[in-house]
């Protein structure tokens, strides 16, 4: 089954062979002779990346166009809807084209269709995230969370830069500090430039978070299984408050188990190649760790001891030294471009602990299917989550872990498989530890932040374990349904009706790719501070002044906040936990000490 049979990313040899016999195709007319532009190496891998970011990036644009007020319910209900008929729009044709060639017409073509509709359609799911922020965010220069919460630290953050005063604190300086530099090039010295910038960039990143994780996930996996994990990952985890923090978790777990995939091939690769495979490793892990870094913290004990256990110790002295050669230029190379962070970690790390609690704290740290952030929309603890069939847990757990089953008893050999439940494990352990720790510590340690990646592990293993029954169901067929003595180069399940069912999958996937990027957006369409919502975040950004000292177009007050210039500076650590979503009078049953304030906390 050629269209969902995965690519070989560290399974046998044997397998290896007959992926890549059933992937040839016979000799044709152009093949024997001159070979067609398409064939070089780079051109449809570039193809690929080139449309999902143009319709990731175009859909964005588009959204400039929706006219309409996004402070009222009836206003982002028709926003929402334009959105999709855009989508639409857009998609339909596309998905038309996908299923002309899977019915009629060469495998070949049909290949090169099915790749780029795939890169269309990751581009496409968060562009719609991003345009979402667009109509959110219509008629004011402000972005999500205006000059409050995070986005404000940002912002401080940026001005710091702006001020040449270097980095804050350990926090990554990636963000920040083109934050800095795209307001002094696109806004000048214009007051709040900094904050508009953010704007730009949460739009920007967060059309990009698709692209990325469709073309990262392409390095280990052939594009239908690359597409079903991406997609559904991007809308899941993408929060264009901070569109830079999770796409470093999507994008990082296919990057690890590709260098582990590479370290069991260095016995085949010359010293130079694997120098300078493993500079472009260590050069790409140390950006993502000037980019987020938190990631690397809940993966690094797993990958760590996994990358131990793939070295190849026993397999003689010329592939040990070539293995240690690209294990050096990695490590060597991520060094020296991340020391700037690591040294700020190992001299201020133990200096910034985490004291904020919030409802994802106060739950069965057990349960990881979901997330609460601080914007609780009037739930507590004792209401979410919703308490599943089966010993708590839900219909989608059940069949989600179903899947995991499959996928370590049935592709443990494949490297992703492992990459996936070495970061599972580590993130595991080290979300109850530093949850055990809690009471005693009065510190949170972000903690709850592995719920994504636990969350992510489990996708990842549950699609592995789909595919492995793929190619093992496929290899069964053939060998138990071919008649005594038919033609071993003929198959028994038509390679047409495998693509038109893939073709059908991708229908699917699309449908479900614009469902649920609508959801997405949908909870940060603007919303009263009453609400404690998500999008309390959006209502925020129409509520300060504009540079000219006038409302936003839309403003819902009628006396805007000025705005403020503020440069970063380290909070006071009081040795106390704070408890966010907590009324003062339960503060003593929840956290444990009297409340410092009378009224209900929202920060």
């Amino acid at each position: 089954m050629t269209d969902l049979a995965p690519r070989a990313s560290g399974g046998s040899a044997a397998a290896s062979g007959r992926t890549r016999a059933a992937d040839a195709e016979p000799l044709t007319a152009t093949s024997a002779g001159r070979r067609p532009w398409t064939s070089r190496i780079w051109v449809l891998p570039v193809a690929e990346a080139v449309v999902s970011v143009v319709a990731a990036l175009g859909y964005t644009l588009l959204c400039t166009r929706i006219g309409v007020n996004p402070m009222n319910r009836l206003g982002q209900v028709s926003g929402l809807a334009r959105m999709q008929l855009f989508a639409a729009v857009l998609g339909l044709p596309l998905l038309g084209v996908l299923l002309y060639t899977a019915y009629r017409g060469r495998p070949s073509r049909h290949q090169l269709v099915k790749r780029l509709v795939c890169a269309a359609l990751a581009g496409l799911a968060t562009g719609v995230v991003a345009g979402g922020v667009v109509v959110a965010l219509r008629g004011t220069p402000w972005p999500l969370g205006g000059q409050e919460g995070d986005p404000s630290v940002l912002v401080e953050m940026a001005n710091s830069f702006r001020a040449g005063e270097g980095m804050s604190g350990i926090y990554p300086p990636g963000f920040p500090a083109l934050m800095a530099v795209w307001s002094k090039v696109r806004y000048g010295d214009t007051i709040g430039g900094t904050g508009f910038a953010l704007k730009d960039m949460q739009i920007f990143f967060s059309a990009l978070v698709g692209p990325m994780a469709y073309l990262a996930w392409r390095l280990l996996l052939r594009p239908f299984w690359a597409l079903l994990i991406a997609v559904p990952a991007a809308v899941l985890f993408l929060d264009p408050i901070r569109p830079y923090s999770h796409v470093v978790m999507i994008v990082l777990l296919p990057l690890l188990g590709y260098c582990l995939l590479e370290l069991r091939r260095a016995g085949t690769r010359s010293m130079k190649s694997l120098m300078l495979r493993g500079a472009g490793m260590g050069l790409i892990f140390a950006v993502l760790f000037l980019w987020y870094s938190g990631w690397y913290v809940w993966a690094a004990p797993g990958v760590g001891l996994l990358a131990l256990f793939l070295f190849p110790w026993r397999a003689g002295a010329p592939v040990v030294k070539r293995a240690a050669v690209y294990v050096g230029s990695v490590l060597l190379t991520a060094g020296f471009f991340g020391a700037p962070l690591l040294y700020q970690m190992l001299r201020l790390g133990a200096q910034t602990p985490d004291r904020y609690a919030y409802l994802a704290v106060y739950v069965d740290p057990a349960y990881i299917m979901g997330f609460a952030s601080d914007r609780a929309a009037g739930k507590t603890y004792m209401d979410w989550p919703a308490s599943g069939e089966m010993a708590g847990q839900s219909g989608f757990a059940l069949l989600l872990l179903f899947g995991v089953g499959l996928g370590v008893g049935l592709g443990l050999r494949n490297v992703m498989v492992r990459t996936a439940a070495a970061t599972l494990a580590g993130a595991w352990l080290a979300r109850f530890f530093f949850a055990s720790q809690m009471a005693q510590e009065k510190a949170v340690q972000l903690y709850p932040r592995t719920t994504w990646i636990i969350l992510y592990c489990l996708m990842i293993l549950c699609v592995m374990g789909m595919m492995a029954v793929v190619q093992r169901g496929s290899g069964w067929a053939e060998r138990t349904l071919r008649p005594a003595g038919g033609d071993p180069a003929k198959r028994v399940v038509p390679p047409r009706v495998v693509r038109q069912l893939s073709a059908g999958l991708l229908c699917a996937l699309a449908l479900f790719a614009t469902m649920g990027a609508s959801w997405s957006v949908n909870r940060y369409m603007p919303a009263p501070q009453s609400t404690d919502s998500m999008g309390l975040d959006a209502w925020r950004a129409h509520a300060v002044k504009k540079p000219d000292g006038t409302c936003p177009r839309f403003s819902p007050v009628k006396e805007c906040s000025d705005i403020k210039v503020k440069r970063w500076k380290q909070y006071e650590d009081d040795h106390m936990l704070w408890c966010a979503n907590v009324v003062a009078k339960d503060w003593p049953a929840i956290c444990g000490r009297r409340a410092p304030f009378k009224d209900k906390s929202v920060e």
